[in-house]
């Protein structure tokens, strides 16, 4: 009986909502419900989901953190402090926002990855991939000015570091370097300038292209690990006679998938959170742990491990006639190189699955030719740390750049015409 009522109150407050926002229903349908996913999602698939969960977390810990938190060269670190020290619950609130600001770039780099290894940006999801990858130049940005905020030692530092990179712009870069501080040094006006782009437009702007993100995808349907697309009919599938053969509803079958992978993801988190936050100073630096101090330069200046392989870049390329525009413009460049994937990658099957060989061996050595970079960004200059950044840094490059010539080699295997589920 109380389940009828139930039932009847549910129903009650579900057609009450329906004829006063008629468009929310067929909304959820169409995202929910009625979108049809490939049912051959593995492993990989996890982290478009784990990236949605990780920017709520930093939007949700960033609002707390900034009912006690006081940009201002003065007051900026001991806020912080007070936070840390003084604040219920304040030191697990801002070691939460640290954390997932570290685990934000690890499921963005998964996903990333994932792309690459199965096609995901070739056509037709070409607007898709671009919109992941202004996602993730935003996302470079918000981390950058959220580093700032604590104004530690190293903060301080980094930032004169940096922002001090757009005086190498021809012209116009000591002009530009003055705008983007506020003032002649880092100070009051450059901690209040990041403090509301990082807390109030960036998030604004992180959000639309969250949404744009996922309503590009939900047009042109999810890639899979197979490359292929699910295919129509003739007879559908048991949830629907319109619904793809080889597709399963989003929900609930890859929500409840999704919920099992951020309950791991969160145990993980939580872990690091109550046991290691700093990750041996990976994710938060031992400089940053004293007040910035203009007089006191830290031993050796580096970014966030996030940032350290275009880091190495920028350091492998040497100051000609004094300045460092060409180690600007090709850190600048490794970021955006990645914007042309879907134009350079000319194989005629998507997925690493049935691709040759050589194309496996070509990725997995990207792959550490880029966590290689990530190393010695942490490193101090030595010069043959900065001959192996050079070596590397060519070869990320060449990787792109003669993608057009490497993706067409070799002997691909047959790629099936419907989706295959593997083991």
């Amino acid at each position: 009986m109380s389940d009828n009522v139930f039932t009847r109150a549910a129903c009650g407050a579900m057609d009450w909502v329906n004829e006063r926002a008629p468009g929310l229903m067929p909304a959820y349908r169409k995202h929910m419900t009625e979108y049809y996913a490939p049912k051959n999602f593995n492993l990989w698939y996890y982290f478009g989901s784990l990236a949605l969960l990780v920017l709520v977390n930093q939007i949700v810990t960033g609002i707390f953190l900034t009912m006690h938190y006081k940009p201002g060269a003065d007051t900026a670190f001991a806020s912080v402090e007070y936070i840390m020290r003084d604040v219920p619950a304040g030191w697990l609130i801002r070691y939460m926002h640290t954390t997932g600001a570290s685990m934000f770039f690890i499921v963005v780099y998964l996903h990333m990855f994932r792309g690459l290894m199965y096609g995901s940006g070739r056509k037709p999801r070409e607007l898709v991939w671009l919109l992941g990858m202004v996602i993730f130049l935003t996302l470079m940005a918000e981390a950058f000015m959220g580093y700032i905020l604590p104004y530690g030692n190293m903060s301080y530092h980094g930032a004169k570091v940096i922002i001090n990179l757009f005086g190498a712009i021809p012209y116009v870069g000591g002009a530009l370097t003055e705008w983007i501080r506020g003032d002649f040094v880092v100070g009051d006006a450059t901690l209040n300038r990041f403090f509301a782009l990082h807390v109030v437009a960036l998030p604004l702007v992180l959000l639309l292209l969250v949404v744009l993100h996922l309503g590009a995808l939900h047009e042109v349907g999810s890639n899979n690990p197979d490359g292929v697309d699910i295919k129509k009919g003739p007879k559908g599938n048991r949830w629907s006679p319109k619904a793809p053969t080889d597709g399963i509803p989003f929900h609930p079958y890859y929500t409840v998938k999704d919920l099992f992978g951020a309950a791991f993801f969160v145990t993980v988190a939580a872990f690091i959170i109550y046991f290691e936050p700093t990750v041996g100073g990976w994710f938060l630096e031992p400089d940053n742990f004293t007040p910035a101090n203009p007089m006191v330069t830290p031993e050796h200046i580096k970014p966030v491990w996030y940032f350290t392989p275009f880091y190495a870049m920028l350091r492998a390329v040497p100051s000609f006639l004094g300045t460092q525009i060409w180690g600007v413009l090709v850190m600048g460049a490794a970021v955006l190189i990645l914007l042309f994937i879907p134009w350079l990658d000319r194989c005629e099957v998507k997925s690493i699955r049935y691709r040759p060989a050589l194309h496996k061996v070509l990725l997995m050595a990207f792959v550490v030719d880029f966590l290689v970079l990530m190393w010695i960004g942490t490193q101090p200059p030595t010069a043959t740390m900065n001959t192996l950044g050079q070596s590397l840094t060519a070869l990320y490059f060449l990787y792109f750049l003669l993608m057009p010539w490497w993706s067409r080699m070799g002997t691909t295997k047959p790629v099936p015409d419907r989706v295959t589920v593997h083991d």
